[in-house]
């Protein structure tokens, strides 16, 4: 039992080094590929070809000048950008990136937790994130924060709701709440083939749920001059920061195990297999971003509300129909 504990623990630990280097780089990488998408240079000057860009915003950020306005709630204002992250990096204790290795003779599982309901406890860990934004916006002090903490909350639980009945349809083909069986559901065919509706909905979902472009409202710079981060400077904005690019990881690990075959290729090398699939969705992410304006916010509101969720219920009953037909 002792040995079990260490082994997750120091699974635990390797998983939160690897999300916050690739947090980091992930911001290096986004720039990069938005100035290729725009015809700019991008960050070129720090290191060779500006690898170490990422460093230096680090560094920048850590000897920044710390502020905080008057009158805040403290205690909240600390806690809502540790609730980011820790949500964030949540998610990754119950993904697998991979079946069973050995080490030493010792069998040692590619995935931190194994829990028979893991869809459910990270459906349910996903809708807490909501706190982190609307505590930042509240705390800060600040009617901008506050109207962007508003719309975060707004809008999280208007799309949790389609993203929520999106991967039931994927449980009710399935028959299980485990990600590792759903995972080996799918060595004969990917549920994105038989699931297209869901996946586009998921999709669309995903990037509502990390505030991404077009769905970017609860920032909304010209609007909220930065939202419910308005008055945090320093390594305090730069966890809330970090922590939009774990969820993006987050939501993509999600997709790919739910519906494009987890770790599951051609050949047997699984972690390169869920690394691949999961860079593609970085892309994709980012690709958005470059080229897509931003939604009205009434126009995100209607859409999740009018078109989003009524897809999304008809796809569910459908797809239990011909499941239990």
């Amino acid at each position: 039992m002792l040995f079990d504990a260490i082994i997750v623990l120091i699974k635990g630990v390797i998983v939160i080094l690897i999300l916050l280097g690739a947090g980091a780089y992930m911001t290096f990488l986004e720039r990069v590929l938005m100035a290729r998408m725009q015809l700019r240079l991008g960050p070129n000057r720090v290191g060779p070809l500006g690898l170490l860009q990422p460093i230096a915003d680090g560094i920048k950020l850590l000897c920044k000048e710390r502020f905080q306005p008057d009158n805040i709630e403290p205690f909240t204002y600390w806690l809502a950008p540790a609730i980011s992250l820790f949500l964030a990096l949540f998610a990754f204790v119950l993904i697998p990136i991979g079946g069973e290795i050995h080490i030493a003779g010792y069998p040692i599982e590619l995935r931190i937790a194994d829990v028979n309901a893991g869809i459910v406890f990270l459906l349910a860990f996903s809708s807490l994130a909501v706190y982190g934004i609307v505590l930042a916006g509240w705390a800060s002090n600040n009617r901008y924060s506050l109207l962007g903490g508003l719309r975060g909350t707004a809008q999280m639980i208007s799309y949790e709701i389609p993203m929520g009945l999106s991967i039931l349809t994927v449980v009710l083909s399935v028959g299980s709440l485990s990600l590792p069986a759903i995972v080996e559901a799918q060595r004969d065919h990917w549920l994105v083939w038989t699931n297209p509706v869901s996946f586009i909905i998921y999709l669309i979902t995903a990037f509502a749920e990390t505030n991404r472009a077009p769905f970017d409202l609860p920032e909304a710079e010209h609007e909220l001059t930065g939202g419910y981060h308005t008055e945090y400077g320093g390594m305090k904005f730069a966890i809330f920061f970090l922590a939009e690019y774990i969820n993006i990881l987050a939501v993509s690990a999600i997709a790919v195990t739910l519906f494009l075959g987890g770790w599951l290729g051609p050949w047997d090398i699984p972690v390169l297999w869920f690394c691949v699939k999961l860079a593609l969705f970085v892309f994709f992410f980012m690709w958005v971003r470059a080229t897509m304006a931003r939604f009205r916010y009434d126009q995100l509101m209607r859409f999740g509300w009018k078109v989003l969720v009524p897809i999304a219920t008809l796809n569910l009953i459908i797809t239990a129909y011909f499941t239990l037909v």
